[in-house]
């Protein structure tokens, strides 16, 4: 027997040092690989938020726009409780002679389409982007807007075929430098046929 016992082992061993690294590494990578996606992705809720505020705005103004049977420039458009009793129909798109430039805020709904469910630009979306309804740059050039407008059942109301249904579903469709668009959807009713929008 020994008087000296045997001293323990005290540190790590190769085998240990290199097992650590690696663990660590491939943990670090990981953190890095999510924070670079989160920071790469950070920008994408303020551009929908953008986006979603567009649509908002754009449905609330389809909305406003008059319902009426007739076109305003009727002689009887005040007085009109059906098309039969117009002397200018409402039809899908701007009334008027060629050549007119129309501008927004349009006089009806269906102005702003120029067929039923064709979806159509009216608020601008060439070089300049969207324009307001006073047709001034929103200095919005990625984002684009369209508007589909058909009409639909509501409740008891039946759909109809034509510009003067009495309900109409309005969709507007912004989209953003290539990723998915932001779509709400909207209804308009004729509840005071011979009125405005109020």
């Amino acid at each position: 027997m020994s008087s000296n016992p045997r001293a323990r082992q005290t540190g790590v061993t190769l085998v240990e040092l290199i097992m650590f690294i690696v663990i660590i590494s491939v943990a670090l990578a990981g953190i890095i690989q999510v924070m670079r996606f989160t920071t790469a992705n950070s920008a994408d809720p303020l551009r929908r938020k953008q986006a979603l505020m567009i649509a908002e705005a754009l449905l609330e103004e389809v909305r406003q726009a008059d319902f009426t049977y007739c076109d305003p420039r009727s002689a009887n458009a005040d007085e009109a409780v059906n098309t039969a009793a117009c002397t200018l129909k409402e039809a899908w798109g701007n009334e008027g002679p060629a050549g007119t430039v129309f501008v927004r805020p349009f006089d009806n709904v269906n102005d702003y389409v120029t067929a039923s469910g064709t979806a159509a630009t009216p608020f601008g979306s060439g070089a300049s982007g969207l324009v307001d309804a006073l047709g001034r740059s929103m200095n919005l050039a990625d984002y684009s807007a369209t508007v589909a407008i058909t009409p639909d059942k509501l409740g008891e109301i039946n759909a109809g075929t034509s510009a003067d249904s009495e309900a109409l579903r309005i969709r507007i469709e912004v989209s953003y430098a290539g990723d998915d668009p932001v779509v709400l959807d909207g209804y308009r009713a004729r509840y005071l046929p011979r009125q405005g929008g109020q």
